[in-house]
């Protein structure tokens, strides 16, 4: 694994736009970054796909001893949503996609940081941009994503039938990935409406959801936490399943970052886990480690420990449902540059990777993503 600094293309800005990367810069500097770009080899790339697939696997194996166990308490999970919760695994609802954010310097094993299995963000960017970019500047090489494809692929079981998409206005990044998403569903042949979350509605007299078109909402896509819908006024309704939500209520299992010490109790020494403990244990921690909120967003709230005093830390509004403390992550540092991989899952499968990068040790919402390649 390389870092490379490049030339980025002239018209880098109009390019992206184009192909629906709206949100390319902020007021500190770019987003996505092409001004660098990393290089794998295929040996990377397998690596990162085999500790994906074991990573999810092992999550779904963890969520099923929650379950047995009545570990609610430990993710922090109200009472009140685990009825929801249990029909949804029960019925194994229909789960589209998620992303492992992991700890790789193309040496060691890959290591999980978290699971965005709920609400995951820089999908654009991931399967679109930086393909296009690719397209641009390498097309002898390789890149690990068939992300677009996957998705389109897993959206079939819909075709002919109606799925609204839904996200809250005036957020630039979620409504274009929303977007995009609704374009997948649409190529893969299905009937595609769009609501925000702020204007779903319950027809009392039918006894379902609603959009401003008074039409049922049967199924949605929904780009908004699970622990934010429970707080909706319409919430005392969601109890009855009224809809069929993807991302489905069982992912509330696997988004949640209370899972990482279940995992490393369950699975101890595992090589794509790091050690982690819901008390800060500096026996076993050795004094460094990773304060995480349970339910946080974007590194919010995420605090860097050495000798047992916060060195690093992100603001932010998360905590209420508790912390994990993790080991730190073997994270490489290329010139100055500390990157994440992202590895995304498409109906349960390994489909591609984005990285992001930051100067920190914590990636945060305003850390860069950088393309790569591989031969």
């Amino acid at each position: 694994m390389q870092r490379h600094a490049i030339p980025p293309r002239p018209d880098w800005r109009a390019r992206v736009e184009y192909h629906g990367l709206t949100y390319h810069t902020h007021e500190n500097g770019p987003y996505w970054d092409e001004s660098a770009c990393y290089e794998l080899t295929a040996a990377d790339v397998d690596r990162l796909e085999a500790a994906a697939h074991a990573l999810h696997y092992l999550c779904i194996d963890a969520a099923e001893q929650v379950i047995a166990r009545d570990w609610w308490a430990r993710l922090g999970i109200p009472d009140a949503t685990v009825p929801a919760i249990l029909r949804s695994w029960e019925r194994d609802d229909f789960s589209l996609y998620g992303r492992f954010d992991l700890a790789f310097d193309g040496m060691g094993e890959p290591k999980l940081l978290e699971y965005n299995a709920d609400t995951p963000t820089a999908l654009v960017e991931a399967a679109v941009t930086q393909w296009f970019w690719l397209q641009d500047t390498r097309p002898d090489a390789d890149q690990f994503n068939s992300i677009h494809e996957r998705l389109i692929e897993a959206w079939r079981r819909y075709a002919g039938r109606a799925v609204h998409f839904s996200a809250i206005k005036e957020h630039p990044e979620d409504e274009q990935t929303v977007l995009y998403l609704r374009d997948t569903a649409e190529q893969a042949g299905v009937l595609t409406r769009d609501v925000h979350i702020e204007d779903i509605g319950w027809d009392a007299a039918r006894g379902r959801f609603a959009d401003l078109r008074g039409e049922a909402i049967e199924r949605c896509f929904k780009l908004y936490p699970w622990e934010w819908l429970w707080h909706e006024a319409f919430a005392p309704h969601l109890a009855g399943d009224p809809v069929q939500f993807v991302e489905p209520a069982w992912k509330m299992l696997l988004s949640n970052k209370g899972l990482l010490p279940v995992l490393w109790e369950l699975f101890p020494e595992h090589p794509n886990l790091l050690p982690a403990f819901e008390n800060a244990d500096a026996g076993a921690l050795g004094g460094s480690f990773v304060r995480k909120p349970k339910l946080s967003r974007e590194g919010a709230n995420v605090a860097r420990f050495e000798g047992g005093v916060a060195i690093e830390e992100n603001g932010g509004d998360y905590g209420e449902e508790g912390f994990v403390y993790q080991a730190l992550a073997p994270i490489p540092e290329f010139a100055g540059n500390r990157p994440v991989c992202g590895v995304w899952i498409v109906d349960h499968e390994p489909a591609g990777l984005g990285i992001r990068e930051d100067t920190r040790l914590i990636t945060g919402n305003l850390s860069r993503f950088v393309p790569h390649f591989f031969r």
